[in-house]
């Protein structure tokens, strides 16, 4: 099973997990924890191979699938009797999140999207094509902190670079190409995503700064009735190390008002 950390509220019977993006650990939400315990249950994830769940896994595959590791979120929420939770996730994570969203709409109270990845655009897809011709030849961490320059380029990115940067360096060489393949291979799921509406209330909150993400995310929320889009002003991908006060306010007051 993953590892995981609770947090209890003395009378609220609200959860809310937290899902972070490839690479990270449940660390990066180090700015959400004290605002949401306030108001709802909290649990934290590392997901398989990151953080402390790589000394916890048992099970290892060689090839993973998002189904696979939205699975492994199921495994806690059932262990811990959480019938339902609300949801945030940060990049990669948010992709983990639909997933789950698809499989378990009945778990899913609501979804909040940081720094979302819905559609590759040709850039990232050319990225994606690198990754794949050096994966196996070039140490993970030089091509990680490639991928966040280009993702996160600005200076006052820099803190949410090297923040993913420190994390990744935790993770093992394989554990790393096994979330590359899945990463590159994600295509037809994020376009199954984009046509189809799963009904829950879902906010995503992006960067006016992610210019990777951004403009699907713009097109995506003009379709399906049940999402809605806050763009945080000089911000880069990854909102909630960012912009906290600014993304737990906004999120915090979503959730309540559902």
């Amino acid at each position: 099973m993953l590892h995981y950390v609770t947090y209890d509220h003395p009378t609220s019977k609200e959860w809310v997990t937290f899902v972070h993006g490839a690479g990270g650990s449940s660390s990066i939400w180090f700015r959400q924890i004290r605002e949401y315990q306030k108001h709802y249950n909290i649990l934290l994830l590392d997901l398989r191979g990151h953080g402390k769940s790589k000394f916890k896994i048992g099970r290892m595959i060689k090839r993973y699938t998002f189904k696979f590791i939205a699975e492994d979120v199921v495994e806690v929420l059932n262990h811990l009797n959480i019938d339902r939770s609300h949801f945030v996730g940060i990049s990669l994570g948010t992709i983990i999140i639909r997933e789950l969203a698809e499989h378990h709409p009945e778990r899913v109270s609501s979804m909040i999207m940081g720094g979302a990845i819905m559609k590759l655009n040709f850039r990232s897809q050319i990225l994606m094509q690198i990754g794949v011709i050096f994966k196996s030849v070039i140490p993970y961490i030089f091509l990680y902190k490639f991928f966040a320059f280009i993702i996160m380029p600005r200076e006052n990115h820099k803190e949410s670079r090297n923040l993913f940067i420190r994390e990744a360096k935790n993770l093992y060489q394989k554990e790393f190409i096994r979330w590359f393949k899945l990463a590159a291979e994600i295509n037809p799921l994020l376009r199954l995503f984009r046509t189809r509406d799963v009904n829950i209330p879902t906010l995503y909150v992006m960067g006016e700064e992610d210019h990777m993400f951004l403009p699907s995310i713009r097109k995506l929320v003009e379709k399906h009735s049940f999402s809605e889009l806050f763009v945080i002003p000089q911000c880069g991908h990854v909102v909630n190390v960012e912009k906290p006060y600014i993304f737990n306010q906004k999120t915090i007051n979503f959730i309540g008002s559902i």
